[in-house]
């Protein structure tokens, strides 16, 4: 992963914020939207691509295109800050391959306690009923 070539491949759209702000609000463009073609990439390896086209699956489009946005300041270049460092930290989270789980065998022993307790409290639950006089 070349992070300079991923960042010239980003594209920027600048739109106007949904939601409350007074007059400010339907004048300035200050939510940024972040469009990243996952294809066409040159910074990204063959593998590497395939392994974020899996992890990255519900996050990208039939086009293989992935998309952020962020409203959170008030300032456009505050908000185009904080997605590019959102996407990177994205890649970075969808490049990670986990470990394949190694199932364990339970020992004879704890398997002989576990069964010695359940044998234990069943004696004392008989224990418990009164005895059969007849």
């Amino acid at each position: 992963m070349n992070k300079e070539i991923l960042q010239s491949e980003l594209d920027f759209k600048a739109v106007r914020s949904s939601g409350a702000g007074g007059q400010n609000v339907n004048k300035v463009a200050s939510k940024v939207e972040l469009i990243f073609d996952l294809e066409a990439s040159n910074g990204l390896t063959d593998d590497e691509k395939v392994l974020l086209q899996q992890n990255l699956k519900n996050r990208l489009t039939k086009e293989n295109v992935l998309m952020l946005q962020c409203e959170e300041s008030r300032s456009q270049h505050k908000n185009k800050t904080l997605v590019v460092q959102r996407f990177f930290d994205l890649i970075k989270e969808g490049l990670i391959i986990p470990k394949k789980r190694i199932a364990t065998k339970i020992p004879r022993s704890v398997v002989r306690k576990r069964l010695k307790a359940k044998r234990k409290i069943s004696d004392k639950k008989a224990n418990r009923r009164p005895p059969d006089i007849e």
